[in-house]
This record gives C-alpha cells, sequence and structure tokens, in this order.
C-alpha cells in the first residue's frame, strides 16, 4: 500500500516485482522534489496476450502485457505534529485496467523517525480504506519490517476469474525489507500466497558513481618547450604548431590558433571532456606553455561543428597561472576573466593558419578500444579535424508485438565523418544484422495513415546490410545569436531528402526558438539508393524554455512525416549527475485508431526517454551517453525524422554550462575546490509556491466585494444571462441551417481554438516579459485556473444538454454527465479571463473583441447557447477584473516573478 514519502529528488530505481497473478519490471523516479512517476511493464499469468488458437496470429506471444504509468504528488512534507500527506493516480494513460486513486497520510514516530504510519483512502486500487507501519531497528538500520493492510479488491480485476486474482481478497500483509546501498529486495506475506520485489536504485543527483582513476592528466609544465619571442612566434610557425599538437594529444580539435596584437586567440572544441569549464581550462593551460614572451591575454572560444558557442578572455595571464596553481583565490581570479557568449567575429579565418598547420602531418593509426564511450570493445581512428571512423557492435530490442513479446536485432555498426571545409561534414553510417527477429513481424499494419513507421518490418526484412546514413551538412553562424544547418542525402534507414534548420539563442536567456524543414522521400526497403513513391515536406517550429531545476520544457508545432498537423509537448529534467529523464506527448489532427486508439478517440504518440550520462559510470570523463526511449514503435501518428544534426542540441549542454553559476565550473580542476558547490554548480532548485501563493490568495480575499456588492453585480448578471436566452433558440436555428458554410466551420475552430492560444500568450507574458508584464501574465493565469474552477461547479450543478444533442435549451444534459454539460461555456469563461487584465493594465480594450469572437465560435460550432456564453463571459470577467484590481492596484502587498538569465526570483513586498 502507497505511502505519503517520495524518494530523495533525482532518485531514479529499477525493478522486478511478482505479486500473483502480476509479475511486473518497473522503473520510478522522483523527477520532481515532490513529484514521483513510476511506469510499469506488466505481464498477467492466465491470460493469452492475443490468441491462444494454436496457428492464428498472437498465438505465440505469450500472457497478456500491460503498460501502467503512475504518479504520486506531495501536498506538504511532514511538519511538526502534521503529517505529510500526497495524491496519487495510477494508470492514467492506455487501457486503464490497473486505473486507480488514493490519498493517504504518513507520520513518522520515535527519537530517530524509524517508525512510520500510513493511513489513506483509495477508489479502484485501492479500494476503501487502507493503513499501513513501517520500522526500522536503530541497530539494524539496513532491515525494515512492514504490515499493512491490503485494501485491493482483486476480483474486480481485468478478467480476474482467469487468473489467481479472482481468489484474492483483502487483508492484512506482512513484509521484510532489505536494503544495502544501491540495491534492495522485500519479501511479503499475504493470506494465501508469497509476493517478492527486487529493485536498484540509482542516485542520480550525485555527481559521479566511479572516481576518474584513469583520466588523462592535464598538461604540465615541465614538458613546456622553450619560450618564443613575438617576432619568432610570427616568422615561424613551427611555435603555433607545436601548441596545435600539444592540444590535439588531449583530445582537442579544430584548433585554430592567431596572435593579434599580444592577444593569444584560440578557437577549438573537446568531444570527450563533459565540462566546458575544465576543458576551457585545460586549453588555458597549455597555452600558457606555449604563448611567446610579450603574451598579453588569451582569447578561447568553444566551438561545436566549428560554430563559436562560448569566449572566455584571460585578461591577466600572470593571475591565471597562479590560478591554476592553486595561489590565487577563485574571487580575485574572477576580476580577471570575461566569460560570454560567442559571437561570429570570434572565428578565426582558416587562411591564417596556412603556416601554422603546414608542417603538421596526421599520421592516426586504427586502434581497439575495450570499454571506451561506454561501447564494450571498438574500432577507431580519429584526428584532431575530427575525422573519424568507428566500428562498435550494437543492439536493438523491440517489445510487445502480437508475434512475439520480445524482437531484437544484434549487429555491427561502422560511423565514418570527414571534414571538408569549414562547417561542412560528410557523415555516414552503415550496419549488417547478424541475428535480428524483428522481420518476423508479419501482420500488416491496419493503419489508415500514411505508413511512415508502422512498415518497419519490412526495411528489417529487406537486407542485412543497410546503408543507414550519408549526408552532407553544412554548419554556419550566419550572425549572433543565430545558427543555421543545410543537409542532404540519406536521413536514416526510412528516409532521404533535404533540408535545414535555424535557430535564434538570445543572449544570456533561458529560451530559444528553433524552426525546421525537410522535404522528403520514403527509402526503398533494401536500405541502399532506392525509393518509395511517398513523399512529404515536414516542417516543426519549436520553443525551448530552461526551467528552474534544470528542467527544459519544448513545444513543437507543425507538420509531422504523416501530413498530419499539430503540436508535441516535450519535458525533461537533467539532473546533476548529468542523467536526464523525459516525457513527450504529440497531439495532430492524424486519426490513428489502431488499438488502443478507436474513431472517435484515436491514438496520440506519446513516450518516455532515459539519458544515461556515462562519464559517471566510467574511469575517464566522456560526453557519451546512453539513450533510452520507451514508446510505441509501429504508429504512424505525430512522427518525425531523424534529426541530421540539431542545433538546439548541439549548443544546449555548452551554453547551460556557460551560464550556471560563474561560468568556470572545473576550469583549475583544483583540489581544494572538488567539493564546493561554485565548481560544479546545481541549477537553481525549484522554490516552494505556498507562501506565494497564500499571499496572492490574501491580497485577493482583503479586497473581495462586500456582500450588498455580491448581490447587486449578482442581480445584474442574472438578469443578462437570463436576457441572453431569449436569443437562445432563433441563433441555434441560424447556425444549424448554415453550420456546413465556411465561415460558420471557421468561426468554431476559432472558438476551440483561441482560449488555448490565449492561455499560451498569458504564461509567454509571464515567462519573458518584463516586471509588469510578468505580473499581468501571472494575474491572467490565475484567472483562468478561477474561472475554470467556477465554470466546471456550474456544469455539475446545471447539467444543461447542448445545442448539438437536440434536446432543447432547458433539458438536462444526456452522455458525458455534468462533465459534459452547456451552462456555462467554459471556452469563454477562459478566454475573458485571460484577456481582462491585459485588457485593463493596458488600455486594450479591442482584447474584448477577441474573446467575444471566440465565443461565438462556441455558439456558431454548437456546442453551446447564447447564454451559455454569455454566462462563461460573465464569469470570466468578473474574476478577471478582481485579480486585477487586487494584485496590481493593491500596493500593500505586491507579489512578482522575476526570471533572470540563470535563476528565477521570486519578491514580495508590503506596506502596514
Amino acid at each position: 500500500m502507497p505511502s505519503a514519502l517520495v524518494e530523495k529528488d533525482g532518485t531514479l530505481s529499477l525493478g522486478y516485482s511478482y505479486d500473483a497473478p502480476y509479475g511486473s519490471v518497473w522503473v520510478s523516479s522522483t523527477i520532481l522534489p515532490f513529484l514521483q512517476v513510476t511506469a510499469r511493464y506488466v505481464s498477467i499469468n492466465g491470460i493469452p496476450g492475443f490468441s491462444n488458437e494454436a496457428g492464428q496470429y498472437g498465438a505465440e506471444y505469450g500472457r497478456y502485457k500491460d503498460k501502467v504509468f503512475s504518479a504520486k504528488l506531495r501536498l506538504w512534507e511532514e511538519n511538526g505534529w502534521l503529517p505529510g500527506v500526497a495524491l496519487g493516480a495510477a494508470d492514467l494513460q492506455g487501457t486503464g485496467i490497473f486505473k486507480g486513486k488514493y490519498v493517504v497520510a504518513t507520520k513518522t514516530f520515535g527519537a530517530t523517525k524509524n517508525i512510520e504510519i500510513s493511513a489513506g483512502v483509495g477508489h479502484q486500487r485501492p479500494a476503501g480504506m487502507f493503513v499501513g507501519a513501517r520500522w526500522v531497528p536503530a541497530n539494524a538500520p539496513n532491515w525494515a519490517a512492514v504490515a499493512e493492510y491490503d485494501a485491493n479488491d482483486y476480483p474486480n480485476d481485468f478478467r480476474a476469474a482467469d487468473t489467481f486474482a479472482g481468489q484474492r481478497r483483502k487483508g492484512p500483509v506482512v513484509g521484510l525489507e532489505y536494503r544495502w546501498g544501491w540495491i534492495g529486495a522485500q519479501i511479503a506475506r499475504h493470506r494465501d500466497h508469497v509476493s517478492a520485489n527486487a529493485y536498484v536504485t540509482i542516485p542520480l543527483s550525485e555527481r559521479e558513481f566511479l572516481p576518474k582513476l584513469k583520466e588523462p592528466v592535464a598538461f604540465q609544465q615541465k614538458d613546456a618547450p622553450p619560450r618564443a619571442s613575438l617576432a619568432d612566434w610570427q616568422r615561424d610557425g613551427r611555435a603555433g604548431a607545436a601548441l596545435v599538437q600539444a592540444l590535439a594529444r588531449q583530445d582537442f580539435q579544430h584548433i585554430r590558433v592567431e596572435l593579434d596584437n599580444g592577444v593569444l586567440k584560440l578557437t577549438l572544441t573537446n568531444n570527450r571532456i563533459s565540462n566546458l569549464g575544465r576543458a576551457i581550462g585545460r586549453a588555458g593551460r597549455t597555452a600558457l606553455a606555449f604563448a611567446p614572451a610579450g603574451t598579453r591575454s588569451f582569447e578561447i572560444t568553444y566551438t561545436k561543428n566549428e560554430q563559436p558557442i562560448a569566449t572566455y578572455q584571460f585578461l591577466n595571464l600572470y593571475t591565471l597561472s597562479d590560478y591554476l596553481a592553486g595561489l590565487v583565490e577563485r574571487d580575485a581570479f574572477l576580476q580577471t576573466v570575461i566569460v560570454r557568449a560567442a559571437t561570429p567575429a570570434d572565428r578565426i579565418d582558416n587562411g591564417e593558419q596556412a603556416g601554422i598547420l603546414a608542417g603538421l602531418h596526421d599520421d592516426v593509426p586504427f586502434g581497439v578500444d575495450v570499454g571506451h564511450d561506454g561501447n564494450l570493445v571498438q574500432v577507431r581512428s580519429e584526428d584532431r579535424e575530427a575525422n573519424r571512423f568507428r566500428i562498435a557492435p550494437k543492439l536493438g530490442l523491440f517489445f510487445n508485438d502480437p508475434s512475439g513479446a520480445l524482437r531484437y536485432e544484434l549487429g555491427a555498426a561502422a560511423n565514418y565523418d570527414r571534414r571538408l571545409g569549414t562547417g561542412l561534414y560528410l557523415n555516414g553510417g552503415v550496419s549488417a544484422n547478424i541475428l535480428e527477429t524483428v522481420s518476423g513481424v508479419t501482420q500488416a499494419s491496419n493503419s489508415l495513415l500514411p505508413h511512415v513507421r508502422t512498415d518497419i518490418a519490412e526495411y528489417k526484412r529487406g537486407s542485412r546490410f543497410k546503408l543507414n546514413k550519408l549526408m552532407l551538412n553544412q554548419y554556419a553562424m550566419p550572425a549572433e545569436n543565430w545558427y543555421g544547418r543545410l543537409s542532404g542525402g540519406l536521413y536514416e534507414e526510412m528516409y532521404r531528402g533535404a533540408g535545414g534548420q535555424l535557430l535564434y539563442v538570445p543572449k544570456d536567456s533561458r529560451w530559444a526558438a528553433d524552426l525546421s524543414v525537410d522535404a522528403l522521400q520514403q527509402r526503398g526497403f533494401k536500405g541502399l539508393f532506392e525509393a518509395r513513391d511517398y513523399r512529404t515536406v515536414t516542417a516543426l517550429g519549436a520553443l525551448h524554455y530552461r526551467l528552474p531545476a534544470d528542467i527544459t520544457v519544448t513545444a513543437r508545432a507543425g507538420r509531422f512525416l504523416a501530413k498530419d498537423t499539430g503540436v508535441r509537448l516535450e519535458f525533461k529534467r537533467r539532473f546533476f549527475s548529468g542523467m536526464e529523464i523525459g516525457a513527450w506527448y504529440t497531439k495532430t489532427n492524424g486519426k490513428d485508431t489502431t488499438s488502443p486508439g478507436t474513431p472517435t478517440n484515436p491514438y496520440n504518440d506519446k513516450g518516455v526517454f532515459v539519458s544515461l550520462a556515462l562519464n559517471t559510470m566510467l574511469l575517464t570523463d566522456t560526453q557519451a551517453s546512453a539513450n533510452i526511449a520507451i514508446s510505441p514503435w509501429t504508429r504512424d501518428v505525430g512522427q518525425m525524422v531523424a534529426s541530421p544534426g540539431d542545433l538546439y542540441d548541439m549548443i544546449e549542454k555548452p551554453r547551460r554550462d556557460l551560464t550556471l553559476g560563474d561560468g568556470l565550473g572545473n576550469l583549475g580542476e583544483r583540489p581544494d575546490e572538488q567539493n564546493l558547490a561554485v565548481t560544479y554548480p546545481q541549477a537553481r532548485p525549484l522554490g516552494n509556491p505556498w507562501p506565494a501563493f497564500r499571499l496572492r490568495v490574501a491580497q485577493a480575499a482583503s479586497s473581495s466585494p462586500t456582500l450588498p456588492e455580491w448581490v447587486k453585480g449578482g442581480g445584474v448578471a442574472a438578469g443578462v444571462v437570463l436576457g441572453s436566452a431569449l436569443l437562445d433558440k432563433p441563433v441555434d436555428r441560424f447556425f444549424k441551417k448554415h453550420q456546413d458554410s465556411a465561415v460558420a466551420r471557421g468561426l468554431g475552430n476559432f472558438g476551440k481554438v483561441m482560449p488555448v492560444a490565449l492561455v499560451g500568450a498569458a504564461g509567454a507574458a509571464m515567462a519573458f516579459g518584463d516586471d509588469r508584464m510578468q505580473n499581468i501574465g501571472l494575474i491572467s493565469l490565475e484567472s483562468v485556473a478561477g474561472a475554470i474552477g467556477v465554470t466546471q461547479l456550474g456544469k455539475y450543478a446545471v447539467k444543461r444538454a447542448r445545442p448539438g444533442e437536440e434536446r432543447g435549451p432547458w433539458e438536462k444534459v444526456g452522455s458525458g454527465g455534468g462533465a459534459n454539460s452547456s451552462f456555462p461555456s467554459g471556452h469563454s469563461a477562459v478566454a475573458f479571463a485571460a484577456v481582462t487584465p491585459f485588457a485593463q493594465e493596458y488600455d486594450a480594450p479591442w482584447l474584448y473583441g477577441v474573446a467575444a469572437l471566440s465565443a461565438a465560435g462556441r455558439v456558431s460550432a454548437r456546442q453551446h447557447w447564447v447564454s451559455d456564453t454569455v454566462a462563461g463571459s460573465l464569469v470570466g470577467y468578473v474574476i478577471g477584473s478582481w485579480l486585477w484590481q487586487s494584485q496590481r492596484e493593491n500596493r500593500s502587498a505586491f507579489f512578482s516573478i522575476n526570471p533572470g538569465p540563470k535563476e528565477v526570483s521570486m519578491s514580495w513586498r508590503g506596506s502596514y
């Protein structure tokens, strides 16, 4: 049974449990300090997956399996006599056969808080009251004894009569737990059987799990050559070439050197070192050893694909040397450093490198690496211009097809990357499957959309050898804050074409925006240069926004692979270890009716992913990661082509390091700074919103209307609504007669979409506006929340039928109950609530016209009567006006949110 406790922020747990008849592979993570989510892949003994008739499709699948996604939200932590309280819900998406919800309170007792008591009530799973107790012996902290009342009503489970669930009953359970480090196990005795659970817990908020015992040391000053003069450096390129060679031996690439009036400029990248500051520090340490006498300062620019990302200017080389040697404190060193976003002017002209690079000859042999970048074994060759060749084994896993619960492909993959010019690269990849079972999927797809992904088995069946990718990519930085990419060739196993991407990254900002457009043609099944008939153009605009606690939200909108249009929302959180956990959800106009989708409730693409930063698990530093995504692999709706080189992914990590803390990171690699927060700064944590929320509520309550004012205003509003009811029938008859006209359909679509757009605009104002606009945006969102609450109460109270039900304006709602009631209009209330604070603050009455047109659209679509929209509009207007008056003009207490380039701060001021 659940408790109100959530695991420590950043905890990831993976395990297997068996509680007859259910076996579950599960993963759980505390993605926010107060929110724990769990995904389970459950198999049910006793129920066939698809068919138990020999020869029928799906007969070999095995047990019935279901994906279950659950979440637990802690409302508040235990405090003094007050217990901690949490809300939970199970099976939030999908079949719903394990659906349930509960509220639970937990209190700890004892001098060491080693006794934990929980009590709660649930609906469906668990059903009714439940209680539990947990005791951890003070002298055996790894052990715990558990006793609880199991309130699950198992006979009501999915097809319980066919499984052991039909024999189970509610009742007491006792258990024993053991934890040792990251490993844990539980065993429990129920009334009539035994259950077990084993798991591994990974603390994602730890910086690294293994010490870097095999990390190459930084350049040693004892290896420095005799110092050249400025004149010798300019005359003879060998000194500069020696610097380039020394940097290349430390895994730096795309190294360019320029000496300009006593300023030594470097541009370079490092595809191994994960921390930007540490890479810059190693480059600066090496430059100190090779710089000619008389050099006044350094400018070191970090690049990706030869495009400038971040620039570090060291104005005093003596202070830099002393800091790297541990002789100067960080605060003093910071006075001599400028850390900034790079500009196109930070590039170094390749024409000036001829003298330096002329004497350099790369002799890069092939090598066999074991355990490098997380690969078990690989054959690799790579030079200082990032020309590389690599062969490594590959394994792909595919779950949950009727023809088999697990499909796999095992083979080898070879990748070749070649620099052809400044920012111009040839990227190729081939693969050869040794063993694979994906081609055994023989069921033809019944998707009514173009088969942009569902024919994957045909591609696996086509040939064991595949040319997966062959692309020309040109990267550029056309102007400050702008990055671009043009691409053409074979994008991936299934598509070829040409396209590009343009990214805008404002200086010192938490947001970025990009546009990707690709003209694509589906490739043939054999995986070489043949093609199929299907062609499309995808166009997706994206807005990326970085929140506190290193949370990034991305919203994409546009045209997807199957020519469906819609939006995709992505959420991810990066933890201190560098690991990321995220999810996405896509909503388009594509009608995917493949099970569990139906014509009335089509399937929407969604999934979760984990990115494992391998540097936490290896003895050397690396930027490599292992990416795992769990999502349907035979769906066509909401699909995107694999990007040849996403620009936001390219700049995200170094830009994050640049803006986090003082931007230096682990630049000095000094032993005395390894455990300091300033060396490895964490993102600003999420604050507690409750004090600010209480302040806002207090402000609104202090200026709420008096009882006579409520009575007077309510009477006027009632008269207006009743008067508008006279128009209900004639207006509905008019739109019923013209419901097929383009104007009526367009107005209906406007009324459906505009409230959502207005809420988005309010959110954007709060995120990107100045102080005044941020405050009005927040008031607008508060008004929307209040309007939704009031209209929902009205719907359940009135239960009025919608015009489209053809029951008349005074009849009760038919299907859907109160939630589908017509009165009052929620869309109209949201629209007026969203615009009212802005209309009154900025004296913009035209915004009411936009909201009124949105309300008219709901009448045009025959979703509401005229009086519904009038009532909803009044609700939104009244709440918006009230909150604007109380929180904008009441200066005795003023609360504001102030986003900055590196943090989000909240402030409140008051006078009494």
